[in-house]
């Protein structure tokens, strides 16, 4: 079969061209001290100072050794673009060049009403080039759930961005119904604006957090008792920090005892875009595959097919986003009751149990609650966000 090129020749060339530039600019600096134009000035480097002390301050009460401010400051560069290494500090081969990428911006229409028909299904279609190599191959190219992208495995493992398990987790989940998600689906934080990823670094940076650590429970109920003084002024009582440990729960995904960075990353951006974003603003940020499968979800709920479904079924439906596990799919009718095993004795079974008999409560409640489309809609867009990343973490619990 056939190969049709687009970018790679001109990625080529461009490759040439630096080379040559370079040899040129090594010409100069042999020449004399005349100074590059690109090249840092004193005034430069002493701009950077304050940043590595502050930095350095952050990371904790203690003297932190060279290397380890050096190892902090570079994680908390890294955040910027949510995570992982900068394109440049990449080792690119001649087949790959580094993605560019630039945080969203706010658009001045994104509050207003956007109007999603139930009846209006079109058929979401691939794209049908690797999104990295932009060539098209006999092999296989796996898509991702969310968007229409396709990709080459072995353009993603040159390219760095997945490890070799997730590697394998992309080989047997993306042509399955539960699928899997790119590098940029997956990770939910590139949704943040500039404005907003400053919000949430500045956070971080007043309780301590080190980019990149793991948390355990201690540490995640005292970034939420730090994060609700600030809002409410007031100290947080036992039943929300109960509530707390039941999110830490779903967030520890293997049962470690702790949250990886990135779910812990996840968790809180998405926070931050229910704190601050309207629900025309989130509905804006499904893509035309999510808006596919919340069609099919409502219209399973839809039983009497007259547009409507109770405030409980459509709890229910914040729950089935979440099961990414093919052994474990279910119907969308069935809630999940808790994620994983969990210690009877321990505070996050204590703080579950409690939770879910809370949570009874207000579905009985809900019962006589009629959900419209539009409505089911805008209350599950930040759950159907939250259920893209691969992790087996569920970022943010409907119950909690």
């Amino acid at each position: 079969m056939g190969v049709l090129m687009s970018k790679k020749k001109t990625v080529e060339q461009v490759q040439k061209a630096n080379v040559v530039v370079s040899a040129f600019k090594s010409g100069l600096k042999d020449k004399g001290p005349t100074r590059s134009k690109a090249e840092p000035t004193p005034c430069m480097l002493v701009v950077e100072e304050p940043r590595q002390e502050q930095d350095t301050e952050v990371a904790g009460g203690s003297q932190p050794s060279a290397e380890e401010v050096k190892k902090n400051q570079a994680a908390w560069e890294r955040l910027r673009d949510g995570k992982g290494v900068e394109p440049e500090e990449l080792e690119w081969n001649d087949l790959a060049t580094p993605p560019a990428f630039t945080r969203p911006k706010r658009q001045l229409g994104d509050d207003e009403s956007l109007d999603i028909n139930l009846q209006g299904k079109n058929e979401v279609i691939n794209e049908e080039m690797c999104d990295v190599c932009e060539v098209w191959t006999a092999d296989d190219l796996y898509p991702c759930r969310v968007c229409t992208r396709v990709f080459h495995d072995g353009c993603l493992r040159r390219m760095a961005h997945l490890s070799p398990s997730s590697i394998q987790e992309l080989k047997e989940t993306a042509h399955t119904t539960v699928g899997w998600s790119c590098q940029y689906c997956d990770n939910v934080n590139l949704l943040l604006t500039e404005e907003e990823m400053f919000s949430l670094k500045e956070v971080l940076r007043q309780c301590r957090i080190i980019p990149e650590s793991c948390l355990n429970s201690d540490d995640f109920v005292h970034y939420k008792h730090f994060i609700h003084k600030q809002i409410f002024d007031e100290q947080m009582n036992e039943e929300k920090e109960e509530l707390v440990l039941v999110q830490f729960s779903a967030l520890d995904g293997d049962k470690k005892g702790q949250m990886e960075w990135a779910d812990f990353l996840y968790h809180e951006s998405l926070l931050v875009l229910q704190r601050f974003r309207s629900e025309n603003s989130l509905l804006r940020l499904l893509t035309a595959k999510e808006h596919e499968r919340a069609r099919s979800c409502f219209v399973s709920l839809d039983q009497n097919r007259d547009g409507l479904i109770t405030g409980s079924e459509c709890k229910k439906a914040q729950n089935s986003w979440f099961h990414k596990n093919p052994k474990e799919l279910q119907s969308c009718n069935v809630s999940i009751s808790h994620v994983g095993p969990i210690s009877e004795g321990s505070p996050a079974s204590r703080g579950r149990v409690r939770a879910q008999d809370r949570s009874l409560l207000c579905r009985e409640h809900e019962d006589n609650r009629r959900v419209d489309w539009k409505t089911f809609l805008k209350e599950n867009a930040i759950y159907i966000l939250a259920a893209r990343p691969n992790s087996a973490a569920i970022h943010l619990r409907p119950d909690a």
